[in-house]
């Protein structure tokens, strides 16, 4: 019980009435469950108060906009928020207001004016998804208040929530049209009809070869393949599981497939893209990004319904519920790269970080729709953004250089193309990850779908910190490139390591010279060579309507205190490279002692091979852009015949793991050498041993299909 809201505190209520005294049908008991989840919120009598004050006699408000009914406009929704909290504030038991005949009036005014207009956005969402959602709340809470004439009107303003709608595609908006439509139907107490539709959305619940659900847990929302797992893939979920607590223990109850497939999805896709699994991961945000508030933490309900809904995996979830709450909880570690989407997520119990990619699979960025993430240009091309508390790039967005990406090789221009050339497909193939769920390696043949730039970006992580290497940096343009390794709030001083010492850096503009580390907010940026790099600690101005030009957006112009660290390669590199080590949950003291580049070599950093050794894990990871060899350590060499990613786990005398993928999602095998004995077989794996040449030979079936991309794990 120590995991149960109100809210589902209510339905666990409502379900033991049911159970002992079977006074309703299962229909009048879901739909009293879903009433009392709307009637949850607590009545503001001031707020409601004020709005019945100022409520025109015509049923508007002077502060709302009604004539803008434009995709970035329709301020109506604000009305429709007003009329539902008047009826809670109306039905609700002990509130002040309950049965008071003005606050009626007021009511019947608001839903009067909107019943006269019938207002009708040019953003389809609002017409099939928002109104009819909002106007189905209102009926449900106001029951038998309403006049006959009242329902009668709203009705079909609801019933633009439908299986036919044009929003109502498989595997996208589907379920929430279909959700509407069920509470509709609950409203009018057609049981049968009902019966159907809660089939509707139990059958939603499937792997997708489009837009949905993808077999590695990541959302598509499009056919563009970009990532909406934290979007329209959470709403999908949320969906879900709100009717699957509501029809919990009746007889309209989801079976158990589905309901173990959106909690695998859940735990799979969604929680391993959030941060300590409670805040949204920015790099798996698209326009989003540029919302107030999009990147707050997320609360337990979806958790905590889904929990209701049965006991399959009752112990991650529990856990998740607990992290959600603030609560004493283990983080789940883990390395996860969703091959569907190019998006690597990476989670230790200190730190978060993940890296986003695209290809000639899937295209780099959403489209700005309705006037939100102008300046999303740049924000797939190896966007690394690196967290310790979830809160480093909260409503960054008005005072963002959206040039300097964490992560992005990015050409600075003197402005960014127009709005409508955002979002561009991949050309590039060799784009992927290899990892056996716990440690991973991420390559990036990257060019860019905007100024004539290219360069092969990798990435490599362990327990305590990751290497990031870029070679092959080309470019035809006299403007600058650079690689920018963070730009994030600014949280106390910048300690900074070169040839004349340490020293805190002050506010403002900086070119340090050669640099040995820099330090901020417990994150250390080291370089395995000195390197010439620039930063700023300063504030930095702009406006939310910079960045989303909804009628809400604030004009004003705001400032914020940002740390911004880069590494310029000047204008027309040729054959540009960077490497560096980040190093989270850092200390300063910490930094002054890694001399020794913390048991990390770099072993190769060039157009052939990208490959990184970290003698205290025993583990190598090594990128073959093309077929070649390397020697990883006296004695051992690995040689691959074709491009491709190996990680090689070495125990100190043996070989003990071997995990292999294909970025370019080309291959049936990926054939390799080491030059050590093993001689082992298994389904799809093979490991013969020849003397005369001192090297086994190894070859690895690899996954096809949906699940191209993949990657394999030998353990020997």
């Amino acid at each position: 019980m120590n995991f149960i809201s109100k809210t589902l505190l209510s339905i666990l209520i409502t379900f033991s009435a049911y159970q002992g005294f079977a006074v309703k049908s299962d229909a009048e008991v879901i739909r009293q469950r879903i009433i009392a989840e709307l009637m949850e919120q607590e009545v503001n009598v001031s707020r409601v108060s004020n709005l019945m004050n100022s409520i025109q006699p015509d049923g508007t408000w002077v502060d709302i906009n009604y004539e803008d009914v434009s995709k970035t406009g329709f301020q109506h929704g604000e009305h429709l928020s007003n009329l539902i909290e008047l009826s809670r504030a109306y039905k609700k038991r002990n509130s002040p207001l309950k049965d008071d005949k003005q606050l009626k009036k007021v009511i019947y005014s608001a839903l009067g004016y909107w019943l006269a207009n019938d207002f009708i956005c040019e953003n389809w969402w609002w017409n099939q998804i928002g109104t009819p959602n909002a106007l189905v709340a209102v009926l449900l809470i106001m029951d038998e208040e309403l006049t006959k004439e009242q329902v009668a009107k709203t009705l079909p303003m609801v019933g633009r929530a439908h299986l036919e709608a044009s929003g109502a595609r498989p595997s996208g908006d589907r379920i929430k049209i279909a959700g509407i439509l069920a509470k509709s139907l609950l409203f009018q107490r057609k049981e049968a009809e009902f019966n159907d539709v809660i089939r509707v959305i139990e059958g939603e619940i499937k792997f997708a070869a489009g837009r949905g659900m993808q077999h590695d847990f990541s959302f598509h929302h499009r056919e563009d393949r970009v990532n909406n797992t934290l979007s329209y893939g959470t709403s999908y979920a949320d969906a879900f599981a709100e009717w699957a607590a509501n029809v919990t223990g009746t007889k309209y109850q989801f079976s158990e497939e589905p309901l173990k497939q959106l909690i695998d999805y859940y735990l799979d896709g969604i929680c391993k893209m959030m941060v300590f699994g409670k805040y949204p991961d920015p790099g798996a945000t698209n326009r989003d990004i540029t919302r107030r508030g999009s990147l707050q933490p997320w609360g337990p309900k979806t958790p905590e319904e889904l929990l209701l809904a049965g006991n399959y995996r009752r112990s991650e979830l529990e856990e998740i519920i607990k992290i959600r709450k603030g609560e004493t909880a283990s983080i789940p570690v883990h390395s996860t790269f969703f091959w569907q989407t190019e998006h690597f997520t990476f989670q230790r119990p200190e730190f978060f970080t993940s890296v986003r990619m695209f290809s000639t699979r899937n295209q780099n960025m959403e489209y700005p729709y309705n006037g939100e993430g102008l300046m999303n240009h740049h924000r797939g091309d190896g966007t690394n953004y690196i967290s310790r508390s979830g809160i480093e790039y909260r409503d960054m967005a008005p005072v963002y250089d959206w040039q300097k990406i964490p992560g992005a090789t990015i050409l600075q221009k003197p402005e960014l193309p127009v709005e409508t050339e955002i979002q561009k497909e991949g050309s590039m193939d060799f784009v992927g990850a290899v990892t056996d769920g716990q440690y991973g390696a991420v390559a990036f043949d990257f060019k860019s779908p905007h100024d004539p730039l290219k360069a092969k970006k990798a990435w490599f992580f362990f327990d305590k910190e990751y290497v990031c290497l870029g070679t092959g940096i080309q470019s035809k343009s006299k403007l600058p490139v650079v690689t920018t390794l963070n730009q994030c709030l600014l949280n106390g001083d910048v300690v900074m390591m070169n040839e004349n010492g340490k020293s805190i850096l002050k506010q403002g503009e900086h070119e340090p010279g050669q640099v040995k580390w820099i330090f901020h907010d417990s994150i250390g940026y080291l370089f395995p060579e000195p390197q010439k790099v620039k930063l700023t600690n300063r504030a930095q101005t702009g406006s939310w309507y910079r960045v989303n030009r909804q009628s809400d957006s604030p004009k004003d112009e705001i400032s914020m205190n940002v740390f911004k660290l880069w590494i310029d390669h000047g204008s027309q590199p040729q054959n540009g490279t960077y490497s560096y080590i980040i190093v989270p949950a850092a200390t300063e003291a910490e930094m002054e002692q890694s001399t020794n580049n913390r048991d990390i070599e770099i072993l190769a950093n060039n157009f052939a091979i990208q490959a990184v050794k970290h003698s205290a894990l025993n583990l190598c990871q090594i990128i073959f852009h093309t077929s070649g060899e390397i020697q990883l350590s006296g004695t051992l060499i690995v040689r691959m015949d074709s491009p491709g990613i190996v990680m090689i786990k070495d125990e100190g005398t043996r070989i003990s793991a071997i995990s292999v993928s294909d970025p370019s999602r080309k291959l049936g095998k990926i054939h390799l050498s080491v030059s050590e004995k093993i001689e082992k077989r298994g389904e799809g794996f093979n490991a013969s041993w020849d003397p005369h040449e001192g090297v086994t030979q190894i070859s690895v079936d690899l996954p096809q299909g949906v699940y191209a991309g993949k990657s394999v794990t030998i353990n020997l």
